[in-house]
């Protein structure tokens, strides 16, 4: 019986400013990122993990910011067979005492507001999603999708 070789993980680690320019910095990265690891530009796993980056970086800025401190993103592709397996997307921020509500605890905004639709598109795109404690300060939007060979 041959020895099995265990799948590479592919990891992507960065900090930036928790500014709008930061957010949309995130998203440009993570989808950049994608496309190295093999998932195009203007693909299915890219558009969805762009929206989800994009949600998850804005709601950093907006509240999780902490003057003089960053956010950070981190993408993780788990193994799996071929192409599958799990995207692991983490957006940490500095502020633990403003947490969103948890995926059970979801609650649709009024029809005629014009916010707080962010996690419900990460949740509608999603295979799950989580809010964590970050080791040190702060939190941790945790969102993974799970990818086919498809």
């Amino acid at each position: 019986m041959p020895a099995q070789v265990a799948a590479p993980v592919h990891m992507f680690t960065q900090r930036f400013s928790a500014t709008r320019r930061g957010a949309r910095l995130a998203r440009y990265l993570a989808v950049q990122q994608l496309d190295v690891w093999g998932f195009p530009y203007g693909g299915e796993v890219s558009d969805a993990v762009a929206a989800v980056v994009g949600e998850l970086a804005a709601n950093a800025v907006t509240h999780g910011r902490v003057p003089g401190r960053d956010f950070e993103l981190r993408l993780a592709k788990l193994p799996g067979p071929g192409r599958s397996g799990t995207l692991r997307i983490e957006v940490a921020d500095a502020r633990t005492e403003r947490r969103p509500p948890g995926p059970e605890a979801l609650v649709p905004p009024p029809s005629d507001s014009e916010t707080g639709r962010g996690l419900m598109l990460v949740a509608a795109l999603a295979t799950r999603w989580t809010v964590v404690d970050r080791p040190s300060v702060g939190k941790i939007v945790r969102a993974e999708l799970d990818l086919s060979d498809g």
